[in-house]
């Protein structure tokens, strides 16, 4: 047992935290003269570092979704989901999202296929709500910063949100309130085992460097925003706003992240430093909610395909679900290993 919790700790903080790259970075930085434990050289460590991290890990879990991805065109998953009915199909269509892009804005274009498809309007909105929360990205590189018993806690809550928010937008009759040029859209047939392995190994390749540089701006963006709050806000002033013990800190969290627009890999490096200056865990896990979830940009968007009140349903549901999720990780944040 001694063993594999050793394995597990090495795979954490020298794999997916890359420790070693840190230390590395601080090596190099003191030989020029810069003073990584202290003002801006403190901030200079956390931005080189958390950059190099992040790429690394983005470039080659792309790689590997993209993969994935490319045996999942919208064609060949709307089949899948439309054999399934009941909370079977929330809960595929919730787990198919973990196999798409990264950002809500990528994913309303699928949302929108598989809604003019046919497939039930609370089976889209599972996929949705699924999509920009929760991927193989988020669990890694949440894993490589919190840990992998509140990564994958993480996953499994977002994963109950899109489908009981999903279920529930079924429930409530919303299909009325899609816009009618969405339900009258015509689909073609993608055919994707005609692909073959090196095209799909290619493929990937290109979503690697498409992906990259759309998202390069928010993530340097993101650890720029990480690395100012990391060493220039004081720790009491966020524990005093955002700590775990204030009640309005998650509700106040989700509500600041709905006017930004970024991805996971842009938000976790904000989300890190807020933690280590005080917030709650909960807190900070909420903010990262409704940035990728709630974000006005695909709200925006979203408002295209469905009417006022659909769009107020959704918004509701997810916001309410972010918040009761970010109060239960506060609550039980003693009780979790970081």
């Amino acid at each position: 047992m001694e063993i594999l919790t050793q394995i597990g700790d090495f795979f954490q903080n020298q794999v997916l935290g890359m420790k070693w790259l840190s230390q590395l970075v601080a090596s190099l930085l003191e030989n020029l003269g810069v003073r990584v434990d202290e003002g801006w050289g403190g901030a200079l460590h956390f931005f080189l570092y958390d950059t190099i991290k992040i790429f690394i890990l983005l470039s080659v879990l792309i790689g590997l979704v993209s993969y994935i991805q490319s045996y999942f065109p919208p064609e060949r998953t709307r089949k899948i989901l439309g054999r399934f009915h009941g909370i079977g199909s929330y809960t595929l269509a919730a787990l198919l999202g973990t196999v798409t892009p990264f950002c809500s804005c990528s994913s309303i274009p699928l949302f929108i296929g598989f809604t003019s498809a046919g497939l039930p309007v609370g089976v889209t909105f599972s996929f949705l709500i699924s999509s920009p929360l929760v991927d193989l990205g988020s669990l890694m590189l949440l894993t490589s910063i919190f840990g992998w018993e509140i990564a994958v806690l993480y996953v499994i809550l977002g994963l109950v949100l899109a489908v009981a928010g999903g279920a529930l937008i079924e429930a409530l009759g919303m299909e009325k309130y899609v816009e009618e040029f969405i339900r009258r859209a015509k689909q073609l047939d993608i055919d994707s085992q005609s692909i073959t392995r090196w095209e799909r190994l290619a493929y990937a390749g290109e979503q690697v460097k498409a992906t990259v540089k759309k998202v390069a701006p928010y993530i340097l963006v993101g650890v720029g925003i990480g690395a100012v709050i990391h060493n220039a806000i004081p720790q009491t002033l966020i524990q005093s706003v955002l700590g775990g013990e204030q009640w309005f800190s998650v509700p106040l969290a989700t509500v600041l992240g709905v006017p930004m627009y970024a991805d996971i890999f842009g938000t976790i490096p904000v989300a890190e430093a807020l933690y280590a200056k005080g917030a709650g865990l909960g807190t900070v896990l909420s903010f990262m909610m409704g940035v990728t979830a709630l974000s006005l940009p695909s709200m925006i968007m979203l408002r295209k395909a469905v009417k006022p009140r659909l769009l107020a349903v959704f918004i509701v549901i997810v916001t309410i679900g972010i918040i009761l999720i970010g109060y239960s990780f506060n609550a039980i944040a003693g009780w979790l290993p970081v």
